[in-house]
């Protein structure tokens, strides 16, 4: 008989037969589905841990992990591009609430991706969940999906889309995503966008902390379809937005041109300033950015409906449109944010509204401030006429209702707060008259102000002196003495030897500073009508790359007025001018230090191998315009720049347009221009009247921008013997293309300018309308913006020069 002991033992055989039977007829199915890249359960991240490396996906092109925002003690979970610098977050699970260091994300049989914090509270981030997972998985698409023991998908987060889609997803009736509440907050924002059942797609805006949605400020409308009663708007593998109608037809959302999917990253992501954008970037390249393909709405800063809402920049506050099409928001000069953390909860004004018994001394505490083309359309209460300018704002001054008062064809506005969907206004002639606190628009200089770390470090030295023996005294007198000496001597920024005031932001650089920063003017980067450019590295708190300008032509014994043109230069603040840094007065040296643009000058890119896109270069156009425009009506000094043309157009990393050299005409000497004595500019760019002893004006510039426009439009030179002599001159052959209808010619290389022909003769005739002779008759570089942007109209130019020659080439050169 068998023992005891024996029998266990078989029993025991038995059962482990059984156990490893099972594991042979399961394990197929997860040897078929699991990859070296899959996550497997009790597989866990911990936050700020070095140790731990992210979830990847098999290309390496996505991870999944903590990613630490602004606060070292902040993290979100999330996914990102892996093989960019940046990180670009894709989706994110706890944006309303960041964890701290030390938080766990573990992957649970039954609960899927579960969040712990340092103090054991837990967060389930994959809800709903329903099944047990067997692995997660990081896919090559950016999604990152759960699945059972037979591959099937439980949970992804495709299907928790938070402000940016990718390509592979499918939408339909009822999706929506929103946006983040800024640019580093990753909280829920103040814009959705969502599908409806007639596969119309919206963006509206939220009124938070509420979910209360406003009516849509804009719409992608469907292609209107007999019986359609299914849509699906597709991120498609090439980088193209479609909307699928019934099943069957394929209508393009998107425009623009876009890169192929092998070499390009794309996402489309709704901007936490309620802007829609696709973007593409290049995957082999560290040093690439995003760049914009298609954007909605072109204007988001007149998209909003007109009955309520603060507008997309918050209430009191002012919207510009920019250059990439995105909302430039600031508060009027009167008034500062409510909270400098968020810029979006508005801005308050700096007196307080009073309407108590005391109205008359609350009216002698206020005056107006004056801005042009400014206006809040929904706030009005009031509307006075006929009035004149004066008496709009005396009528709002003496109105403890009013905050701004409009005047516009003698009919004025009265507005009260707070002032809701403001923005730059260019389509009508209009003035605003905004209430401010007497006396405190200019800048504080009284004591008030905080002192700062040199204040108390003077008045502890002051201090010492006055508590110390004599011999200490004269000691510390000494070396003050020197301190000061040196400081004067090497600092000469302050004030110059005339006493007059220097502005504060540039920096007095010596001769020897700058002939160290760039190597003893080793590299040479460009020449002009001023003299050298060199390329130099320069540290102002940490090394940056500088351009450093030899001035080497300009008037003699110019020592005043060098100081003041620097001066005025250096007051100027605008994202299409280029920044100067700094400058050098030392003896006969005169140099200028800007900010170096790795990109160079416009110049390479419309007449060298590498040609930027026709939406690229209608960009840069506008860009142009918008800081001329600058230049011209809104910088504290008017600037008439006298040398527009390519070489003085740099491009920074994004390709956005910046204006050099502007300010420096009036120090150029007579016999050192480019063209002949008495005349600024370059060939080919002057305006006539250069040549006619006829008054110089603000029209020189635009003459000049004509040409460089056309030459922006057809990517060659505005005078090219090569191409023929019906040709050869740019400002004579695009007007006859213009009037014969054959603009395509000016474009027969370029299949994206041919496919836009509409934006194409606009373009043209802005810059024929620039070109004219007469220069009265040319526009205003406030009217070309307009123009450009399309808030006008443009109308059929004249020939802009009638009396010319058939063939004279003399005349253009």
């Amino acid at each position: 008989m068998m023992s005891q002991k024996h029998k266990k033992m078989a029993k025991v055989n038995l059962l482990l037969s059984h156990f490893l039977l099972n594991l042979l007829i399961l394990s197929p199915n997860f040897a078929f589905s699991q990859t070296k890249n899959d996550v497997k359960i009790g597989s866990s991240l911990i936050a700020g841990d070095d140790k731990t490396s992210p979830w990847i996906s098999p290309n390496e092109d996505f991870a999944f992990g903590f990613q630490q925002l602004g606060d070292e003690n902040q993290f979100i979970v999330s996914i990102w591009y892996n093989k960019i610098p940046e990180k670009t977050i894709i989706w994110y699970a706890n944006g309303d609430n960041p964890c701290p260091k030390g938080s766990r994300i573990e992957l649970l049989a039954d609960r899927g991706l579960v969040l712990t914090s340092p103090q054991q509270d837990e967060a389930s981030i994959s809800d709903p969940l329903i099944g047990i997972v067997a692995y997660g998985t990081m896919k090559d698409t950016g999604n990152f999906v759960l699945v059972n023991r037979h591959s099937d998908s439980l949970w992804q987060s495709f299907n928790q889309t938070k402000d940016t889609i990718l390509p592979t997803q499918e939408f339909r009736e009822g999706f929506k995503i929103s946006s983040r509440r800024s640019e580093t907050s990753f909280s829920k924002g103040r814009f959705l966008l969502r599908m409806f059942q007639n596969g119309n797609i919206g963006i509206a805006s939220l009124n938070l902390p509420s979910e209360y949605i406003n009516e849509n400020f804009y719409l992608i409308r469907s292609i209107d379809q007999l019986n359609a009663t299914n849509y699906v708007m597709k991120f498609n593998e090439s980088g193209y937005i479609l909307l699928l109608v019934n099943n069957s037809q394929e209508f393009v959302l998107s425009q623009g041109e876009i890169g192929s999917s092998a070499r390009f990253y794309h996402r489309a992501t709704l901007n936490y300033d309620g802007v829609f954008a696709l973007y593409q970037r290049l995957k082999d390249s560290k040093n690439d950015v995003w760049s914009t393909v298609w954007s909605v709405p072109d204007n988001i800063c007149y998209s909003f409906p007109s009955e309520k809402g603060s507008g997309v920049c918050g209430y009191n506050r002012i919207c510009r449109l920019s250059i990439d099409k995105r909302p430039d928001c600031q508060c009027p000069r009167a008034f500062t944010l409510v909270d400098p953390e968020d810029d979006y909860r508005g801005c308050i004004p700096d007196y307080v509204q009073d309407c108590g018994n005391n109205q008359e001394d609350a009216g002698s505490q206020v005056e107006m401030e004056t801005i042009t083309n400014i206006d809040w359309p929904t706030s009005d209460y009031e509307l006075l006429q006929p009035l004149d300018e004066e008496k709009c704002k005396n009528a709002c001054l003496n109105d403890c209702m009013c905050a701004v008062s409009i005047i516009r064809e003698n009919s004025c506005w009265k507005k009260k707060l707070p002032l809701s969907n403001g923005r730059v206004d260019n389509r009508v002639n209009s003035k605003a008259f905004i209430k401010r606190k007497k006396g405190t628009f200019r800048e504080n200089t009284n004591s008030s102000k905080p002192k700062n770390k040199k204040q108390e470090t003077i008045i502890l030295i002051v201090s010492v002196f006055l508590g110390s023996s004599v011999f200490v005294n004269c000691l510390l007198l000494g070396v003050l003495s020197l301190g000061f000496l040196l400081v004067y001597r090497n600092k000469r920024l302050t004030f110059d030897r005339n006493g007059s005031s220097m502005d504060q932001t540039l920096r007095y650089f010596s001769y020897k500073d700058l002939s160290k920063a760039t190597e003893g003017f080793k590299e040479e980067r460009g020449r002009g009508a001023f003299g050298i450019v060199y390329k130099g590295v320069v540290d102002i708190g940490n090394p940056i790359a500088v351009a450093v300008k030899k001035l080497d032509r300009i008037v003699q014994d110019g020592d005043k007025e060098f100081k003041t043109e620097v001066n005025v230069i250096g007051q100027t603040h605008h994202k299409n001018l280029v920044r100067l840094i700094g400058f050098c007065d030392e003896g006969p040296h005169r140099l200028l230090v800007y900010e170096f643009l790795n990109n160079g000058s416009l110049a390479s890119f419309l007449f060298g191998d590498l040609k930027l896109t026709w939406n690229q270069r209608t960009q840069v156009a506008l860009g142009i315009a918008r800081g001329l425009l600058y230049l011209h009506d809104e910088c504290i000094t008017q600037i008439i720049h006298c040398d527009i043309k390519p070489q003085n157009i740099l491009l920074d990393d994004q390709y956005e347009p910046r204006i050099s050299d502007f300010g420096l005409s009036k120090l150029l000497r007579m016999d050192q221009s480019e063209t002949q004595t008495a005349i600024r500019g370059t060939k080919g760019y002057v305006a006539p009247e250069w040549f006619r002893n006829m008054p110089i004006t603000l029209k020189v510039d635009v003459y000049s921008f004509g040409v460089l426009l056309l030459e922006i439009i057809c990517c060659r030179r505005n005078v090219d013997y090569e191409v023929g002599e019906d040709k050869a001159i740019l400002t004579y052959w695009a007007y006859d293309c213009y009037q014969q209808g054959t603009m395509y010619q000016l474009v027969q290389n370029d299949l994206d300018a041919m496919s836009d022909m509409k934006k194409l003769e606009k373009f043209l005739m802005v810059a024929i309308w620039c070109i004219q002779e007469d220069p009265s008759l040319r526009p205003t570089m406030k009217k070309v913006v307009l123009m450009l942007e399309e808030i006008v109209e443009v109308p059929s130019p004249p020939c802009p020069n009638p009396y010319r020659s058939e063939h004279s080439l003399v005349d253009a050169v």
